[in-house]
């Protein structure tokens, strides 16, 4: 069996753990039959670029992952993702002018499924009933041998939940779920989808309910995107700012101070407070 590492320019909470998983610069002691430098934002190409000329001291490099365009085949658990984090898809049927996952992967694509508390499918709702069935049964099962709880962080979108899909979140009583509010035409959507799932049983409080909010992109301002922030909240979700980068990973400094208040619960919470509608 060939001795791969695997580089990564950034370290993430999803990035692998094991001896053969290194960010950055080689070590005294590395020896292998192959390097593997992934990366997944474009603007850390420059930095793996720079990697790749100091690990081809050590074996041959190959530089891959999402930044360069790679489709992605089949999931391989704890190859460039740490191992209790899953994909079962890959692709997705929207079109959206912000993303790059349908450019890169196609429409969606069933994989085989592998064990995993953490999905990161790009639109898990967008796969067939056999599929999001058979996920959710290995889910049932990865809660049990890991002993935690279950994370949809790759997203769920609202406009394709349907009861029966809140049939299999409330036997599966995921630890937290996240959606999307990216554009205008989303939040109707939204709406309905916090609905059905407070109807189900859960609440703002328990911040189980998350949603991506898209804001600093071209022409957006402070006072719409707070209007978001607001609106996510009202639907029953707490919110996480997402802050736009162009193609080239730059973003806004004004955009980023203000991002920062709504990237994490609690000082999200403590800022907006939680004595919404929806709590009571």
């Amino acid at each position: 069996m060939k001795r791969i590492i695997r580089v990564f320019p950034r370290r993430t909470n999803a990035t692998p753990d094991d001896e053969l998983a290194v960010c950055g610069t080689p070590r005294f002691f590395d020896e292998a039959d192959e390097v593997h430098i992934s990366v997944v934002f474009t603007y850390d190409k420059q930095l793996a670029d720079s990697l790749a000329t100091q690990w081809e001291k050590v074996a041959p490099v190959k530089l891959g992952g999402p930044a360069y365009g790679d489709s992605g085949q089949e999931f391989i658990p704890g190859m460039y993702v740490k191992r209790g984090y899953t994909i079962t898809s890959r692709g997705c049927p929207n079109r959206c002018w912000f993303c790059d996952v349908w450019r890169r992967e196609g429409d969606i694509r069933e994989l085989d499924i592998e064990m995993g508390w953490n999905v990161l499918d790009s639109n898990l709702l967008a796969c067939s009933r056999s599929h999001i069935k058979s996920v959710f049964n290995m889910l049932h099962q990865a809660k049990k041998e890991y002993g935690r709880g279950i994370e949809f962080t790759g997203g769920l979108e609202a406009k394709r939940l349907q009861d029966w899909h809140v049939g299999l979140l409330r036997e599966l009583r995921p630890k937290q779920m996240f959606f999307a509010y990216d554009t205008e035409d989303d939040l109707d959507p939204l709406v309905v989808a916090g609905r059905k799932l407070i109807d189900a049983g859960w609440t703002l409080a328990s911040k189980t309910l998350r949603c991506y909010v898209l804001c600093g992109y071209p022409k957006d301002t402070f006072d719409a995107a707070q209007k978001r922030i607001e609106q996510t909240m009202k639907a029953g979700f707490t919110p996480m700012a997402m802050l736009y980068r162009d193609w080239a990973g730059n973003t806004d400094h004004e955009w980023r101070q203000w991002q920062r208040q709504y990237a994490r619960p609690a000082i999200m919470n403590k800022k907006i407070g939680l004595d919404t509608e929806a709590d009571k």
